[in-house]
């Protein structure tokens, strides 16, 4: 028995309104990075399907960039911690670690012999540090600034000089001792154009200012007096060092000649807030953007309103999930949740994306969506994507034209927390304090007064039967009779309270999992006896979900292991651990017998090849 990872659609950046957004790129041109929670996301650059994710920091990391001879990258977190770690072997070993200071880290810059780190940030005592990379002791001090310094570069030409900017409305530039550049507004970004020659300073009063490289005087600004019609978040310069692009909150992105100081193209992005530009690089012959949304666009200078490319996902952590098969394509649906209010305040969307499971290519849905985490989802037998969520709501969406409906949205009493379908039309979602059973996406009959807690619930494939798991640490069974729900008189044990539970697609087993880190099955067909109680689980057990040959079932719980059982002998498993490192697994589904689909609060989306 074995697995192996097969796929990782990796997460989009985690942004934040109105704070740039650092993207590293691999001095050979490959790759790019960026960070999300805690994990640090190295894509192809010609095919961002494929991506690798460093997991090691124990805080959120904030930026990482790669070292000039390709071998290392550096990345670093919340914090003040910074991290060295191996490109070249799949395990990343850890070069070395260094606590330059305490505080997030906001940008950091390597020298061109790799052996040289400059980092800045909101520190307390000090707001930045350069050391060698190999004994982190100190070789110079960048001091001046009094606020969070943002931004860091290092002129990849000797003699070396070192530029800053900071929330103090003031760059520095630094030869020895350092000389500050009037104020500007807060300086987002600075970077050294690639031979040195000169450095550009992007600020929140709109401007993009050039500056000398060797002596650090002002030479020219672009646009005039101002570049952009907002903030100016991030600048990336061109490898012959003749022209830049810069990122702005007025939801465009341009390209410079820096010689004229003209924009010889503007890349309008959008009008919805989630459209202002947070991010660039200029990687090879790639222009990258970074929206608010998290969406990556590659920028085309021949078409500037329609990006050649635009990479979608989550950047919040994905709460639910299954998978669909249709016209012979597998598809990945998954459900996110967003903690971030300033998103939320605005765009008031919680995507569902879904994903081709063979190329990784994935999108969301058209219209507007649920306004809160997206709980629980399943796909009926007439290609509904049927979604429960916290804004109180059950969503059928068409997956044929993968366009939310005003007209399919059932508004429920109480918050719902788990959805099932069945032939016929059937929907049990099971809500706090009520059990509500749906026929052809009307609510035709609700229990409510209970005497138990109801926790999540499932319809037999048959259609005859509703079981629903309680806090009680008991499955109430209910028979389904026209439009009704009658109760059993079977009720059956539990280990604890019940978390989730799912029918075997056959019918034969049901399988529930409870706090007390157990999943006991059920067979049908035997009034519901115990067939067997699967041990393994540290902590509370979150999801269960069935393959295609009735014979295996995945879990997962809070230890942040996945487990695959054989019903018929509990001891023949398959342990997957970290699956998603330092995160809990939030969905399983199954593609076939042979690869798991997991999701998790990292925002990614894996897929695994078991064998038996």
């Amino acid at each position: 028995m074995s697995y192996e990872l097969k796929h990782v659609f990796a997460s989009l950046p985690q942004m934040e309104r109105g704070v740039a957004k650092v993207l590293g790129g691999d001095p050979k041109g490959n790759n790019f990075l960026y960070t999300n929670g805690k994990s640090v996301i190295i894509r192809n650059i010609d095919n961002p399907a494929i991506a690798d994710i460093y997991t090691e920091h124990a805080h959120q990391v904030t930026v990482a960039k790669y070292a000039p001879s390709g071998f290392y990258i550096a990345s670093g977190d919340v914090s003040g911690k910074i991290r060295i770690w191996d490109t070249t072997q799949k395990e990343h070993l850890l070069k070395y670690e260094y606590q330059p200071f305490g505080g997030r880290i906001k940008d950091i810059a390597w020298t061109e012999d790799s052996k040289r780190i400059a980092v800045v940030g909101e520190g307390r005592e000090k707001f930045g540090a350069v050391f060698l990379w190999d004994t982190g002791s100190s070789v110079g001090e960048i001091a001046g600034h009094f606020k969070v310094i943002n931004s860091v570069d290092i002129k990849q030409t000797r003699p070396y000089r070192l530029i800053t900017g900071s929330d103090d409305s003031c760059g520095a530039f630094f030869e020895g001792s350092g000389h500050f550049f009037p104020p500007q507004g807060f300086v987002n970004c600075v970077r050294f154009s690639p031979d040195g020659t000169r450095f550009a300073t992007a600020s929140a009063d709109y401007q993009i200012v050039i500056y000398d490289g060797k002596t650090g005087e002002k030479v020219s600004t672009l646009g005039g007096e101002k570049a952009h019609d907002g903030g100016v978040y991030a600048i990336s310069w061109s490898p012959d060092s003749s022209r830049l692009i810069s990122a702005s909150g007025d939801k465009t992105v341009k390209l410079w000649d820096v010689g004229a100081g003209t924009a010889v193209t503007t890349f309008n992005m959008g009008a919805d807030v989630a459209d202002q530009q947070l991010g660039c690089l200029w990687q090879k012959d790639y222009f990258l953007s970074v929206s608010l949304s998290g969406f990556i666009n590659y920028l085309d200078k021949n078409n500037p309103d329609r990006p050649i490319r635009v990479i979608k996902g989550h950047s919040k952590s994905i709460q639910s999930l299954t998978v669909h098969k249709n016209e012979g394509r597998t598809y990945i649906y998954s459900g996110s949740h967003d903690g971030h209010i300033n998103i939320l305040s605005y765009s008031l969307t919680f995507p569902v994306h879904y994903w081709d499971a063979e190329t990784g290519d994935n999108d969301d849905f058209l219209g507007k969506g649920h306004s809160n985490q997206v709980s629980k989802m399943v796909v009926d037998d007439t290609n509904q994507l049927v979604t429960c969520s916290m804004d109180d709501t059950l969503r059928y969406t068409d997956l044929n034209k993968k366009e939310y409906s005003a007209s399919d949205l059932v508004k429920m009493d109480f918050q719902p927390k788990s959805v099932s379908v069945a032939p016929g039309g059937l929907t049990l979602a099971v809500c706090i304090g009520q059990v509500v059973l749906l026929k052809d996406k009307k609510k035709v009959f609700t229990l409510e007064g209970l005497d138990y807690e109801p926790a999540a619930g499932a319809i037999h494939p048959g259609g005859s039967t509703a079981a629903v798991g309680g806090a009680d640490g008991k499955v109430h069974l209910y028979s389904i009779q026209g439009n009704t729900l009658k109760k059993d008189s079977t009720t059956m044990e539990a280990k604890g309270p019940v978390t989730d539970m799912a029918y075997s697609n056959d019918g034969a087993y049901l399988a529930v999992t409870d706090e007390k880190k157990v999943v006991t099955v059920f067979s049908v067909a035997d009034g519901y006896s115990v067939k067997n109680d699967f041990y393994g689980h540290h902590a509370k057990i979150m999801t269960v979900a069935w393959s295609p040959d009735n014979e295996h079932f995945a879990s997962s719980g809070m230890d942040n292991m996945v487990y695959v059982w054989t019903v018929s002998d509990a001891d023949t498993r398959i342990k997957l651990p970290d699956t998603h490192r330092l995160h809990h697994v939030s969905g399983l589904a199954w593609i076939d017998e042979h690869t798991l689909v997991t999701t998790s609060l990292d925002a990614t989306v894996k897929q695994w090849t078991v064998k038996f």
